[in-house]
Parts: C-alpha cells; structure tokens; sequence
C-alpha cells in the first residue's frame, strides 16, 4: 500500500515573502503536522525562476520576481526543509512535467493507492499539479487537504477547491 503526499511550493516567498499572504503563514504548523503524522512518500516542488524572470510570459503577467534560484525565497520554509527526505522537483511553470513521470514510475514500481496534495497556492500551483496527476493516474483517488492550503486570495482558494470538486479530486477538512 503506497500513499503520496505531494507538498507543493512551501517557499518562504509564497509565505511571508514577495507574494506571501497571511493565510499562507498560518497553514505552516498544518503542513509541518500532515507531513510529520503522514504514513507514506512524501514529495515536495519547488517554485524555480531564474533572474530574467521578467522577462517569462509568466513574469510579464505577475511582474513580481519570485523563487529566484539560491534566493531566500525560493528555499523551502525551514521547518518543512527539516523533514524533507526526498529530493525536491523543480518546477518553472505552475505545473510540473516531472511529477507525473515520477509518480508514473513509483505506481510502476508499487500501486499508488492515494495521492494528497497541501501547498501553495490552491488557485494556481496546487490545482495545476492535481489536474495533471489526474490525467496521468485517473485511477489513483486524488484528494487535497484545503486546511494545508492557501490561495492567492481566500475567495480564489474556494474557487480552486470547487473546481477541483468537479473534476473528482476529493477536498477534505474544508
């Protein structure tokens, strides 16, 4: 039996730092005790840009630099870092292209019973890399812990979670 918790952007600049948000801060204990108590793999992404950020269609329509490599920012929130034991996927656009491979080949290796998603933000990254684990593993219950997760604005953080709903991902602790 293999359950995935996959823990999306836990950066310092999606927390207290360049588009951080006090929701944000306040699901760090939540993620530090879901990772802690979780019985399986844990993965985690991490937010990667370069310094021509800017410059990115990305970078053109949020012109705020962000998880610019070997930055403060782009690392990982201390307290999550600690128990991180497996290497870190990064991601330059929302959704990973690595993380479905990864997963594929972990569910061929042994059956992915589950797949959970937490991070940031619910409206952008975490409902991109959940829509994309689906397509790549429709059998495989994909859920996402709403109380680990944090929005870019609280409304869109709902709106996230309703759209995942319709495409069968199951939110829990709504």
């Amino acid at each position: 039996m293999l359950n995935v918790l996959v823990v999306v952007d836990m950066q310092n600049d999606f927390i207290d730092g360049a588009l951080g948000t006090p929701e944000a801060v306040a699901i760090v204990p939540k993620v530090v005790e879901k990772i802690k108590n979780f019985d399986g793999t844990v993965l985690f992404t991490r937010d990667t840009h370069t310094s021509s950020y800017l410059y990115t269609q990305e970078g053109r329509n949020l012109p705020v630099e962000h998880c610019i490599k070997g930055t403060e920012g782009w690392e990982i929130r201390s307290e999550i870092e600690a128990l991180r034991k497996t290497e870190a996927i990064n991601k330059v656009t929302f959704g990973s292209s690595v993380l479905p491979e990864r997963l594929l080949m972990m569910n061929a290796i042994e059956h992915i019973d589950s797949i959970t998603f937490v991070g940031l933000c619910t409206d952008i990254c975490v409902i991109s890399n959940a829509m994309i684990a689906k397509a790549f593993l429709p059998e495989v219950p994909i859920s996402v812990d709403a109380a680990c997760c944090a929005g870019v604005t609280p409304e869109s953080h709902k709106n996230a979670l309703e759209a995942m709903k319709m495409c069968q991902i199951k939110i829990e602790n709504e």
